[in-house]
Formats: structure tokens, sequence, C-alpha cells
């Protein structure tokens, strides 16, 4: 059992915020290789195997990536240790939008839609990019976005008690001594 768990960790473990930055620039790397491969073999198979690790990342989390993987055994040992963990819920949001985009692109590049192919690898590279290079995830500011907003839909917050005045005795309910 402790292989898989060095494989799978569990999914509501807090994350190396540097983890998903790395993976981000490893994601960079592989979608500009399939913008310059375009349609050929190369390119659908990187953008394949790129899809199939957002699909990893959003059913068991982030930190269950091949790219989490390398960095837990290669990258992390070499570096200081975090000065903060992150909540793993906006980077596996994160990775559901990459998912999205990935799959559009390599369904659009088979049934031979170039142009929209190419355009949701480019966006999905961008957010990659953004994400390696300044530390801004898009995926996971959309997902406090929607928490948010979510939390306005579902009507205001209950009024906080208020603060008890110095020098002031609470008052009791009546009945009470």
């Amino acid at each position: 059992m402790p292989v898989l768990t060095a494989v799978f960790p569990p999914l509501n473990r807090p994350l190396d915020p540097r983890g998903p930055r790395f993976a981000a620039a490893l994601t960079t790397v592989v979608l500009a290789g399939v913008l310059l491969a375009g349609r050929s073999p190369m390119g659908l198979v990187l953008l394949a195997a790129q899809t199939a690790m957002f699909a990893v990342g959003t059913v068991r989390g982030p930190s269950a990536t091949p790219y989490a993987w390398v960095f837990r055994r290669f990258v992390r040992p070499r570096l200081a240790p975090p000065a903060e963990l992150e909540d793993p819920r906006p980077p596996r949001f994160a990775q559901s939008v990459g998912l999205a985009f990935a799959s559009a692109g390599l369904i659009a590049l088979l049934a031979g839609a170039i142009l929209l192919g190419l355009l949701a690898v480019g966006a999905a590279l961008a957010a990659a990019f953004l994400n390696a290079a300044f530390g801004l995830c898009l995926g996971c500011e959309l997902y406090l976005l929607g928490r948010r907003l979510r939390g306005r839909l579902s009507g205001p917050a209950p009024a906080p008690a208020p603060a008890p005045v110095p020098g002031r005795r609470r008052l009791r309910p009546p009945g009470r001594r």
C-alpha cells in the first residue's frame, strides 16, 4: 500500500505551489511542440498525451500526474521546503479547464478543423505559460471566481454576532440569573 500512496497521493493533501508551476512549464513545452508539429502524427500524439495528463489531473488531482511524480522525485528534494502549501481544489479545476481545451483541440484536429484545433491548443498554451512564467493560474482564478459568485447567489451571509462592548455587562435572557 505505501507504493500506491507514493504514486497516487491523497486527493485532499495540500500542494507545494511550485509543483503545479513545474507541471505548467512541462505543459508549455508539450503544447508548443503540438503547435509546431500541427496535425502531423507527432503533434496528435503529443496532444493526446497532454490530454491524458489533464485527465489524470482532473480525476485523481494534480498531485497524481506523472509531471507531479517527476517534481516530487527529482526537483522538490533539491529545494527548500515551501513557505506555504496550497489548496488542491483550484489546481484540480484548472486541470479540468485544460482538459476541455486539449480535448477540443484534439477532436478538432482529428476532424480536420485545423484552425479551430490550433486555436484551442494555443489557448491552453497561453494559460500554461502564464502559470509557469508568472504564477498566474487562470483556471485557479476561474475556480475562485465561481466560488465567490456561488456565495453571492446563495444569499447574504448571516450577520455576525455583535462584539461585546468593554465595560458593559452582557444581558441575560429573562428567567436566568
